[in-house]
């Protein structure tokens, strides 16, 4: 396993740590981005009774910069169609959002039952150094806010890691902080959730940050393997 993000996402460090820090014109944007994510995730009506599995994070599970029907909840879905499992998936992914923003907006997107949660939150904390405790409590609360709403709840957290910038200290405090919140709570993890995309600018749009649709790809596959049993074992 990769144990950091390469140096050609390094170089990419500022712009995405400042993604979050908007004009006014691009705050009203994010605002109607957040509300036409709540209105989707309040519109989705699964079919029949089929179960509903909820992607909530950042700029990754948003697919920033390609079409949504390129990231890896889409494709998700694709292959659970393909093998006839009876699952919507929900795309509640926001571009800039951190684990406390993510824990102010969790109440609205759990307005139904959900079967399996997928929380995708934390590399932006990493790359604007909020530090680590304040990132592990925020992830904490999504957690268990998650469970007071649906109890029987799966839910599956994705690991990630940050460029050494911060200090190996930092790095690796940090890059600990999602085995442990996965032991402690006894969720399923994906260890890296970009394992085998970052740092390969083949994969990776010009941001140096974000999958291409190849890259999505991988990541899908990397999401697949710890959701498929979930799934499977469910039914």
């Amino acid at each position: 396993m990769r144990n950091l993000l390469y140096l050609p996402f390094l170089t990419t460090l500022f712009f995405f740590a400042s993604c979050g820090e908007t004009s006014k014109e691009e705050k009203h944007t994010e605002t109607e981005t957040a509300t036409e994510v709540e209105n989707e995730a309040e519109g989705a009506e699964a079919t029949g009774d089929s179960g509903k599995i909820l992607f909530f994070g950042d700029s990754l599970t948003a697919a920033m910069g390609l079409d949504p029907a390129e990231g890896y909840p889409a494709e998700i879905q694709e292959i659970i169609d393909s093998l006839g499992l009876n699952y919507e998936v929900i795309n509640a992914g926001l571009s800039g959002e951190t684990t406390a923003a993510g824990k102010n907006r969790i109440e609205w997107v759990l307005n139904q039952d959900v079967d399996v949660f997928v929380l995708e939150l934390g590399a932006n904390d990493g790359l604007r150094g909020i530090p680590v405790e304040e990132t592990r409590r925020n992830l904490q609360a999504i957690i268990k806010t998650v469970r007071e709403k649906n109890p029987d709840v799966e839910i599956i957290l994705a690991g990630m890691q940050i460029p050494p910038n911060m200090g190996p200290e930092y790095t690796s405090d940090f890059k600990e902080v999602f085995p442990e919140l996965a032991r402690e709570n006894e969720v399923h993890l994906i260890p890296f959730l970009l394992e085998g995309v970052a740092g390969n600018p083949e994969l990776n749009q010009q941001d140096g940050i974000h999958p291409t649709a190849e890259g999505y790809d991988i990541v899908a596959q990397n999401v697949w393997e710890v959701l498929k049993p979930v799934l499977t074992e469910a039914k």
